[in-house]
């Protein structure tokens, strides 16, 4: 291993809402050495739900594939899927499966918390968010309100990069990053606002200490992983928080992140809080900031678009005027959690593949819409986006995002941002270095340049007109 290496080595993961990926990578270079990955299931039907236990497992799995050079690491952090609940008996052992991000369920208590604590304003201004189904905060009120006796039997809560951090480490520790989209951390005080957690009947020491940036959770000390016992154990943080990391991000560089959902997002300086509630107001896990929106609907809705066309997800066609808004799941940006997919404009000569290029232009005008409102005054106005997630790698992504932003596009080399970015927080910790700076020392940006193309003013005219003029049917 010696050879291959420069330094000290660092394993990096990603619990993700589907799998655990983990990576092995040399402090210094960048070099990806071993890699290893395992599945996880989502429960189907209205709730979006795993057991912890699984990704604990596929975790183990993940760095059994990786071999010897899991063994020889100084160095551990996870990343993981934001905020999921996650609800712990008195002897650690999970209450019930963990409500991931994507459940809307509780969305009617959303509402409620909002109107209960002074409306969306106020929520932005103290928390920097406002709490959308999404947020932990209002699982928790979900859970009290639909399974009290599992709510009563919970002795901690924990986000799911906290879960594993917990295990391998022994220690209750977050970072502020994950923590900033719980809706019970306060961007205004960075730290668990009282106020909320009373008014939601959660107790503080329920909750996970949340470690300041550069900071160790702990050692490792879970005897059957093939880590060495005693390694550092870095915090961890958000899953877009480390592909933030990953990315080696400065101030005002806008991501589009084109997954299972899409996510648009910069790093800032200044402290976010969007009333409207499109921007999440999140903490990186650096010590500045990383306002977000984010959409449900991105290439699992476009490659269902595709299969009910009977059509491979690159045959799109240019031309026609008709408008699909993809909202399959319901949609979070904007939020329309009751929303389903809306075709509007359809002819006797619309063809299979405009109407799959339509599904493309849905699910990306929504993430442009949003990054408007996420770009600030760091932001240069015609600076590149970069293009990351498996929608970076198609074409008829790339080439809609370019039509439709008229802005020039990056498509970074380095894929798996979110286990690179928490290996860049692993080698910060353990070399003493700020963990983007060693991102971009890795080079983990760099990537093939497309140039700006005109914006699509016609195509952008009708999606906004139809999403305005279908808000009724979008919003039962």
């Amino acid at each position: 291993m010696g050879a291959q290496s420069a330094g000290p080595l660092v394993v990096g993961v990603d619990s993700s809402t589907q799998s655990t990926k983990a990576l092995v990578v040399d402090a210094v270079t960048g070099a990806v050495l071993a890699r290893g990955q395992a599945p996880h299931t989502v429960s189907g039907g209205a709730g979006k739900e795993s057991d912890p236990g699984q990704w604990w497992q596929a975790l183990g799995e993940a760095l059994n594939q990786c071999g010897d050079a899991a063994r020889q690491v100084s160095a551990v952090s996870v990343g993981g899927q934001q905020h999921g609940l996650v609800t712990l008996d008195g002897a650690g052992a999970p209450v019930r499966p963990a409500m991931l991000w994507n459940d809307v369920r509780p969305a009617p208590q959303s509402e409620r918390l909002i109107a209960e604590r002074g409306g969306a304003a106020a929520w932005a201004d103290r928390v920097g968010s406002v709490p959308g189904p999404a947020f932990t905060v209002a699982k928790w009120a979900w859970l009290r309100e639909n399974e009290p006796t599992a709510a009563a039997a919970t002795a901690a809560v924990r986000l799911p990069h906290d879960y594993l951090t917990e295990r391998l480490t022994g220690e209750a520790v977050t970072d502020r990053g994950d923590a900033s989209g719980t809706g019970w951390w306060a961007s205004s005080t960075e730290s668990y606002d009282a106020e909320i957690l009373a008014h939601v009947g959660l107790d503080a020491g329920l909750l996970p200490r949340v470690a300041l940036p550069g900071e160790a959770a702990g050692t490792v000390h879970a005897g059957h992983l093939p880590l060495p016992q005693g390694a550092l154990v870095a915090a961890g943080t958000g899953d877009n928080m480390a592909a933030a990391l990953g990315l080696g991000l400065r101030p005002g560089q806008p991501v589009l992140s084109l997954g299972t959902s899409g996510t648009v997002y910069a790093v800032s300086t200044h402290r976010p809080a969007d009333p409207s509630g499109t921007v999440a107001g999140f903490a990186d896990a650096r010590g500045d900031w990383l306002p977000l929106a984010c959409t449900l609907n991105c290439t699992l809705a476009v490659d269902r678009v595709a299969a009910l066309l009977g059509r491979d997800r690159e045959a799109v066609e240019e031309g026609g005027g008709v408008v699909m808004l993809p909202f399959l799941d319901g949609e979070r940006t904007p939020n329309l959690p009751g929303a389903s997919g809306l075709v509007h404009g359809l002819r006797h000569d619309t063809t299979a593949g405009q109407l799959l290029q339509a599904a493309y232009d849905g699910a990306v005008f929504t993430l442009l819409k949003a990054l408007d409102r996420v770009l600030d005054a760091d932001a240069a106005p015609d600076a590149p986006l970069l293009l990351i997630g498996g929608g970076a790698r198609g074409r008829a992504w790339r080439e809609t995002v370019r039509r439709l932003s008229g802005h020039p596009v990056v498509v970074p080399e380095a894929q798996e941002l979110v286990a690179l970015g928490a290996a860049a927080q692993a080698a910060g910790l353990l070399l003493e270095e700020d963990p983007a700076a060693v991102a971009r020392r890795w080079g983990t940006a760099r990537g093939a340049e497309y140039e700006a193309r005109p914006r699509d003013e016609a195509a952008w005219e009708r999606l906004t007109a139809t999403l305005a003029d279908g808000e009724p049917l979008l919003r039962p």
